[in-house]
């Protein structure tokens, strides 16, 4: 069996894969986009007094303000996450989830903070209204600008920096020559 064969079958599992599941998958991927603010939502439901005596001890704001704003990440997270994956309002829900994010400035890393931005400008760019072409899917040249194409852009930057923290390099001179020993 040639490469040529190989690569032609291919294309035609993926081809029928994609035949089944070009319904679903939409549904699976704002899932998937969404899932972050999903967790913490139902988190902050089902642990409240302990989210709410975390924020009062780290931020010193009292009782009624740490509640507040544990009523307001619950409501909102699950609110918005609802009405992303209904497909009503996208725009307003992902508006409310950047707000929610800047809410949790102080308690979650820059970087998920940008990998949810990223994901919420990915869902935004889903949202954006296709441009009709003459081939559906493909890109134009003259359109390479356009908020769409800008979104997704940011959007797979700022989830491709959350992957980038998990790479560790260590140039001190040290490491350095101690590669250069086992390396033959």
């Amino acid at each position: 069996m040639g490469h040529g064969d190989l690569m032609s079958q291919a294309e035609d599992v993926a081809d029928q894969f994609l035949r089944v599941t070009k319904h679903y998958l939409p549904h699976v991927a704002r899932l998937c986009l969404v899932s972050t603010f999903l967790e913490d939502g139902i988190r902050m439901w089902r642990q409240w007094s302990e989210q709410s005596e975390y924020i009062d001890s780290t931020w010193n704001c009292g009782f009624f303000l740490a509640n507040l704003f544990v009523l307001i990440n619950l409501l909102g997270q699950l609110g918005c996450c609802v009405l992303i994956l209904s497909r009503n309002f996208v725009q307003y829900a992902c508006g409310a989830l950047f707000g929610i994010i800047a809410l949790q400035v102080r308690t979650h890393t820059c970087v998920l903070n940008l990998a949810l931005g990223g994901g919420l400008l990915l869902l935004l760019a889903e949202c954006r209204g296709e441009a009709r072409s003459v081939f559906a899917g493909v890109p134009s040249l003259g359109h390479q600008s356009s908020p769409k194409h800008l979104l997704q852009l940011g959007g797979r930057v700022f989830l491709v920096l959350m992957f980038m923290t998990l790479l560790h390099f260590d140039l001190s001179l040290l490491s350095v020559s101690q590669q250069r020993s086992v390396c033959p």
